[in-house]
């Protein structure tokens, strides 16, 4: 310590003074002999070694060395662990509603897609050519190889330019040695004629060349295409300035070819197929003999009269001579606008002189008038000689008027223009969003609409019917759907795709409105049917995107709509729409299209695309293409699964040549597309797969990084599929490599490692010796470190692959070399060593863990516990929960210690402690009645009473759920506190409006009153029930169930009298739920208490002219009925006169209800005898069959389909003869469907029903029962 400087060495004593005070508060107990002393740096060096001599640990200090080494971030941020999405709601925080504010940059390039116009479809014009406006297939796929190549001509620019940088740069690099230091610095002229020759050529002068051979010099014209190859190229030293590009030159606009080179791209002599076409006239063809370009007339004339009609050739078309000419001539008013846009600094320039002329311009008389009085003033005449100066200097810079650009002028003010205030929209349509302005803003402008053409009067009803789609009320929402789907033929696809498909490319969408919109797609695709093939491609472009959303249920939608659109439009439209999209350059494009293709290829079977993908995966021409149709197959059997497996011998045939492809990418989309089969196809297919396992295995050994990836992980699923005997043999070769991989850096490969390795070790046929010796030490020794405890993905698969190696080997193999990283400093760490303890326990039992691994299980978890301190407590709690339930009897020496820990943390300061510590009460209470702990659990549910006064509704509610497991354990009498105590305590904690809070009280409640109701007074019950009231106003269905079973409990305990009477006033409530749950409540108190204590009581309250109180009584029978089934035999006839009444009130909700009540009733009493009054029931039922409200119309039909069960079919069908036939339409639709659920439900007891028929001549309509039954 002395060798340290002294400021840190007293801080290091404070430090530790600090870490005594608090360690009798917040340090944790360990066994000292098993983990050594508390000292925390023992162990640690204190200072650096100065050279490698000094440096040299042990087995032990390397181990330590390299988890310290993986242990990369600072506590502060490795306490920030990834979280699950809920938490951030819970505290506030919504996720985006816009889509593209939680769109990443590679989602985003869905906006850079543009929407094409419509397309030609063959099939409706049968063999007629296509007009010639219109886009044809080989239109769009001639535009895309323009884009390729435009796109392969830039690339090979841009590698060019490189490269010659490279070479200037490397020149410069070697200039500096090569040169001899000059004694002096040497004028060019001093050079002597012989030096010059023996320097390097490009040095030569102009004047030593020949005559006959023209120097290119800095200031000559470009040369000709055709004139360059015969021109001896000059030896002079060329700049990037000295001639403009021509078209032959168009590969290296920039660069100047080097000293003696022709000019690159150029065309031999004479071949002018690619210059120019200079204008007629003016430029004389080029001979083949050498020429002086004084010979030739150029092309651009500045001083030669231009012919009439010319084209300025200027301006457009480059010539012989640099256009850069023009530029050095006068303007003139035509060739201003000539010159292309002005800059911004050049167009602020003239907008000032504007301002600056109009302000200093005369003033006319007339505002001289106005300025001054008319009186005291003379105008004078201006003197004869005076001349005013019209153009002073600065004229001279603004731009001539005539033909010039049109300078800004100030705008008139509208004084009656309201700004932010929205137009009321006309006609009732909903509130428009700013960004709708350019959508929807023609609606604003009020016209006639009888003045409009048809076409326009169908575009403002359809931008009506979206806006109400949109933005409306769910109402105006339902009809304006309605409305497009019914006339969507009658709009049109293009009017209405042209205006719904923009809608959704709005940057500003939301989630809400993008489902709205993509809806009516759906419902306007079915409609349409075979008129939406010219759209086809438009609707793709923007649904593809869809199929990558991060949201499932938009993947869903998108993946909806292109299934319904290739069966509306078939197979030949949809790959003529996609096929030009296989190669985009884009790679959105084409991982969308690949995607899009899998969708059809699921909904119009993979037979029909087979061909086309065959032909796409063998493409010459782009790997692009071959890239994206073999990605075809990966989606097609991530799609759909293991429906790939009739269909897997081709699908492996059509891409298998990929895993030889001089394309790395193909190669590795190839081995992840045999993944992705392999992985659809388990556990069957292995067959189909003999083909690739040679070139898979050759991969694997030449192959490194991605490539080699992928190929591992095509290996990995193909080895499950094989016999056991194969899958051993082909795990021990291709471990050898995965072990190599272990220490792979790349965070991908790990993932994938770990897969494979999952994948080989859960295979029959890989003994766990093998495992236990050749896999384990190198795993542990590179997976289990801290780092990949930080990322989620990294974490989850390492834990799924330690459970499976577990699976194998045994728990003891894997718990022991992990235990002890339960007290690693990383949390996060500690917490994946938990989880994986949890699983693998849970998985296995923990019969084989010695005592000294349980003792050090024990101490681990413990410690682990104790120390957490992030928000995702669970983990920790289910391991703990884990661990002592499969330990069972054997926690017993340890309760004592886990108890004082518990009680220790009741007491924290920090409400997440508390919380934590009362939960671990609920997991392990179970085994503490094991161990015959009951005084402790005794003791226990005392501290967790004496706690009901939490401020913190989340750790209340743990404290009520470990009373309750407490309670549940340790039964009612031996209960401490006792129950006439505690039940009291709980009475006010009902009022609390926290969910976890009211169901753990609700539940505790509950069990009470089910079994220990007589310790409590009946008028502590009653008080329960009027807090039980406020509970049925919930939101949770749970909280509700558990409320409306309590009161079943009370009634049983309490007699059903006083609790009836506070539900039946209850039913008097406005709110619909509060009434329906106390339905419920009282049907359950007639079936805990028999029907008879509540029906007098029940039919009483129907006498109450209230509808509300009415129709409450009516389900609470409805229920009553459907709770006590058989048992509603005793009661039918009471209740049958009330229900007469109900079915004929002219109140809907009376008679729906009633109906549902003799629904319930016929079916609980069916086969009992109590036909009468089921048939009088059903002749007041039966006249409701008319009714065209759904809900009345679907009790109606329950309740005849009630009777045809306790009645027979025969029966009901007599009901039903008599309006089969009846004229009108309408009665007789409602008596077929009658007759149909009657056939459905009844087929077989309708043959008794059916008429005699007498036999014909040709006809035999008799059916002995002897010829039935053969």
């Amino acid at each position: 310590m002395a060798s340290l400087d002294p400021e840190i060495s007293r801080t290091q004593e404070e430090r530790k003074k600090m870490e005594q005070q608090l360690a009798s508060l917040t340090s944790v107990t360990f066994d000292t002999d098993l983990y050594g002393g508390n000292n925390r740096f023992e162990g640690y060096e204190k200072s650096i070694p100065v050279n490698d001599d000094e440096e040299n640990f042990d087995a032990m200090d390397s181990e330590v060395a390299r988890k310290l080494a993986s242990y990369t971030a600072p506590k502060s941020i490795l306490k920030d662990m990834p979280r699950g999405g809920d938490e951030d709601e819970a505290m506030g925080f919504k996720k985006p509603q816009r889509i593209i504010d939680r769109e990443d940059d590679y989602r985003r390039r869905r906006l850079n897609r543009v929407i094409s116009p419509e397309r030609h479809d063959a099939f409706a014009n049968g063999d007629k050519t296509p007009d010639v406006s219109v886009r044809t297939y080989a239109d769009v796929m001639r535009e895309e190889a323009l884009k390729r190549e435009k796109e392969d001509t830039l690339r090979a620019i841009a590698k060019k330019k490189k490269e010659e940088e490279e070479t200037k740069e490397a020149d410069k690099e070697r200039e500096p040695t090569a040169a001899q230091p000059a004694q002096k610095r040497r004028n060019r002229w001093d050079q002597s004629q012989e030096e010059t020759g023996a320097k390097k050529a490009k040095t030569a002068s102009d004047w030593d060349l020949p005559d006959s051979t023209p120097g290119i010099g800095r200031w000559d014209a470009t040369p000709t295409p055709g004139r360059v190859g015969e021109a001896t190229p000059s030896l002079s030293r060329r700049n990037r300035w000295d001639e403009t590009p021509t078209p032959g030159r168009l590969a290296d606009s920039d660069a100047t070819p080097a000293a003696g080179g022709a000019t690159p791209g150029a065309t031999p002599a004479g071949m002018t197929w690619d210059a120019t076409p200079k204008l007629a006239g003016l430029a004389t063809p080029t001979p083949k003999r050498q020429r002086s370009r004084w010979d030739e007339t150029p092309a651009t004339m500045g001083s030669a009269t231009p012919m009439a009609g010319a084209t300025p050739a200027a301006a457009y078309t480059p010539g012989v001579t640099p256009v850069g000419g023009v530029e050095l001539a006068t303007p003139t008013p035509g060739a201003i606008n000539l010159r292309g846009g002005l800059t911004p600094e050049h167009y602020n320039l003239l907008r000032w002189e504007k301002d600056i002329e109009e302000r200093n311009r005369p003033l006319t008389d007339e505002e001289l008038d106005a300025m001054f009085p008319q009186e005291g003033y003379k105008i004078l005449e201006p003197p004869a000689s005076y001349v005013p100066i019209r153009t002073p200097a600065r004229k001279l810079l603004a731009t001539p008027t005539p033909l010039g650009t049109p300078l800004y002028a100030i705008p008139e003010e509208n004084r009656g223009q309201q700004f932010d205030v929205p137009k009321e929209l006309p006609g009732g349509l909903p509130f428009m969003k700013p960004e709708d302005y350019q959508y929807f803003g023609a609606l604003l402008n009020e016209e006639d609409e009888e003045e409009l053409s048809p076409e326009e009067q169908k575009e403002r009803k359809i931008m009506k019917l979206l806006l109400k789609v949109k933005n409306g009320t769910p109402p105006q929402r339902k009809t304006a759907l309605r409305q497009l789907t019914d006339k969507a033929r009658e709009f049109g696809a293009g009017p209405l795709f042209n205006r719904i498909l923009p809608l959704l490319m709005q940057p500003t969408l939301e989630d809400q409105e993008r489902h709205l919109l993509v809806k009516v797609i759906d419902r306007v695709l079915y409609k349409l049917d075979e008129l939406v093939r010219p759209y086809v491609h438009k609707i793709l472009v923007v649904i593809e995107p869809l199929l990558i959303d991060e949201d499932y249920y938009a993947r869903v939608e998108g993946r909806e709509i292109i299934s319904n659109l290739s069966k509306a439009a078939g197979l030949a439209t949809m790959i003529a729409a996609m096929r030009p999209d296989i190669d985009n350059i884009d790679e959105y494009v084409r991982n969308t299209t690949a995607r899009a293709f899998s969708v059809v290829a699921s909904a119009l079977g993979i037979p029909a695309l087979l061909p086309f993908l065959k032909a796409v995966c063998q493409s010459k021409k782009s790997w692009q293409a071959r890239h994206t149709g073999i990605k075809i197959v990966q989606q097609i059997a991530i799609l759909i699964g293991c429906a790939v497996l009739p269909h897997l011998r081709s699908l492996v045939e059509i891409i298998e040549h990929g895993l030889n492809d001089e394309n790395q990418k193909v190669r590795t989309i190839t081995a992840l597309s045999l993944a992705a089969l392999a992985e659809a196809a388990a556990p069957y297919g292995i067959e189909s797969f003999d083909s690739v396992l040679k070139p898979l295995w050759k991969g694997i050994r030449s192959h490194r990084g991605k490539v080699l990836a992928a190929f591992l992980k095509a290996i990995g699923f193909i080895i499950p599929l094989m016999d056991a005997i194969y899958a051993s043999y082909y795990t021990k070769e291709v471990m050898i490599i995965l072990i190599r991989e272990f220490q792979s850096p790349d965070e991908e490969m790990k993932k994938i490692v770990l897969k494979v390795v999952k994948q080989c070790v859960s295979t029959e046929g890989v003994e766990a010796d093998y495992i236990r010796n050749d896999i384990l030490p190198e795993f542990f020794r590179n997976f289990w470190v801290r780092r990949m405890a930080l990322d989620r993905r990294n974490y989850r698969q390492l834990v799924d692959t330690t459970v499976e190696i577990a699976n194998k080997v045994g728990v003891a193999d894997i718990v022991g070399r992990i235990v002890e990283d339960l007290k690693d400093e990383s949390e996060p760490y500690r917490r994946m060593v938990m989880e994986t303890i949890e699983k693998v326990v849970a998985n296995l039992g923990a019969s084989d863990i010695d005592a000294r691994l349980e003792e050090l299980l024990i101490d681990g978890i413990l410690y682990a516990f104790q120390e957490q301190t992030s928000d995702d407590a669970n983990v920790m709690l289910n391991g703990f929960g884990a661990v002592v339930n499969s330990l069972g009897q054997r926690v017993k020496p340890y309760l004592p210690q886990i108890c004082g820990t518990i009680k220790w943390r009741l007491n924290n300061k920090s409400a997440k402690v508390r919380q934590q510590a009362a939960d671990l009460i609920s997991r392990i209470a179970v085994v503490m009645k094991q161990c015959q702990e009951e005084q402790l659990m005794g003791h226990l549910g005392v501290v967790l009473y004496e706690y009901l006064g939490e401020e913190y509704p989340e750790v209340l509610g743990s404290i009520l759920g470990a009373l309750k497991a407490i309670v549940n354990v340790i039964g009612m009498t031996k209960m401490t506190p006792p129950i006439k105590d505690l039940l009291p305590r709980l009475t006010p904690i009902l009022k609390n409006r926290h969910e976890k809070v009211q169901e753990n009280c609700i539940d505790l409640v509950g069990r009470i009153a089910d079994r220990g109701a007589e310790f409590v007074p009946a008028r502590e019950w009653m008080r329960i029930c009027f807090e039980l009231l406020e509970m049925l106003k919930a939101h949770k269905k749970g909280i509700r169930r558990a409320t409306v079973n309590t009161f079943g409990y009370i009634a049983k305990a309490i007699g059903p009298q006083d609790v009836l009477a506070t539900l039946l006033n209850n039913l008097k409530v406005q709110e619909r739920q509060n009434r329906v749950c106390t339905t419920v409540a009282i049907a359950i108190v007639a079936e805990t208490c028999s029907p008879f204590t509540v029906l007098p009581a029940l039919m009483n309250e129907y006498r109450v002219p209230e509808l509300n109180v009415q129709n409450g009584v009516l389900k609470s029978l409805s229920f009553l009925f459907e709770y006590i089934g058989e048992m509603g035999k005793d009661y039918i006839y009471a209740v049958t006169p009330l229900l007469e009444d109900a079915l004929m009130d002219r109140d809907l909700v009376h008679r729906q209800t009633a109906a549902s009540a003799v629904k319930h009733m016929a079916l609980g009493v069916a086969g009992l005898g109590c036909e009468d009054a089921l048939i009088h029931l059903l002749n007041y039922v039966w006249p409701n069959i008319f009714e065209t409200s759904p809900h009345v119309i679907n009790a109606v039909m329950e309740a005849i389909e009630g009777m045809r069960v306790a009645l027979g079919a025969a029966l009901v069908l007599n009901y039903c003869l008599q309006g089969l036939f009846h004229p009108a339409r309408k009665v007789r639709e409602v008596y077929w469907k009658i007759y149909n659920s009657l056939y459905i439900g009844a087929q077989d007891a309708l043959v008794a029903a059916y008429p005699v028929l007498d036999d014909e001549e040709h006809n035999t309509y008799s059916r002995p029962e002897l010829m039935m039954f053969v």
